[in-house]
């Protein structure tokens, strides 16, 4: 299979990225172009391997990284442009790869030419960064003490507020009722058997927000044949991971329900 053949696939996500990435349609789609007039005509860039997505992706990085100018911030951009356009460089890179395009840890790593030690790292100077721009209040509804607390941190560290911890189904719409919060983090099962799934949807009855459950239970949401959230964090989890999710959801301000 020619190179050609192993990357057209994946040439309109690399033009979403590189717009995304540049802030502007015309500049993105001109990396793009010029990067892959390289690839085709010269035969000692023929790096597409086993993996095309990631090897595309990694040879457009290598070329954008080697321009000052686009290790800049560009200050010209508005609303989610904006956002993306403030981040510190490589942060941004990393965001869009994982929030944007969907790229794994391991990937998006491979892309940026890093440990997944040191993407973890950039992920989470976005999330603090895009905290700062989207900070908001968070109702925690989780029934185990300790990870409750360590949900908590997460939140604060990032610079959001916790509106307050919910064991219940029944907490959590006093909570609700006290405080209206910015954002749910939800546990699926619950101290008294009841369903943080139940809790969420009549949550969203009254208020619209962003809504990522953290659960030891996917499968109960991950079904393919019922609405599901477009946030998910299987427990034990990764800090890192939650906190990306937390700004990748307020960033993009999807609103996640799922059914009971």
């Amino acid at each position: 299979m020619s190179t050609a053949e192993k990357i057209s696939p994946h040439i309109p996500i690399l033009r979403r990225y590189a717009r995304a990435l540049s802030g502007s349609q015309e500049s993105g789609d001109n990396y793009v172009l010029g990067l892959l007039e390289t690839l085709v005509s010269d035969p000692d860039m023929n790096i597409i391997g086993v993996d095309p997505k990631v090897d595309l992706f990694r040879a457009f990085t290598k070329v954008w990284q080697s321009l000052d100018v686009n290790l800049e911030s560009d200050s010209v951009a508005s609303g989610a442009e904006h956002k993306i356009s403030t981040l510190t460089p490589m942060a941004r890179q990393a965001f869009l790869l994982t929030a944007l395009e969907g790229f794994d840890t391991r990937s998006a790593a491979k892309v940026l030419d890093v440990s997944e030690a040191e993407l973890s790292e950039l992920l989470d100077l976005a999330g603090r960064e895009i905290a700062e721009q989207v900070a908001t209040s968070i109702l925690i509804i989780e029934d185990e003490p300790l990870i409750a607390l360590d949900i908590e941190q997460m939140v604060s560290s990032l610079g959001h507020d916790v509106t307050g911890i919910a064991r219940t189904h029944s907490e959590a719409l006093v909570e609700i009722e006290r405080r209206k919060p910015g954002m749910v983090l939800a546990d699926i099962q619950l101290a008294d058997g009841s369903s943080g799934i139940d809790a969420v949807n009549e949550i969203l009855k009254t208020i619209n927000v962003p809504v990522i459950f953290i659960t030891a239970f996917p499968e109960r949401l991950l079904t393919g044949d019922r609405p599901e959230p477009a946030f998910l964090v299987t427990k034990p989890f990764e800090p890192g991971m939650v906190k990306a999710l937390i700004s990748q959801a307020l960033f993009f301000e999807q609103r996640a329900g799922a059914a009971a």
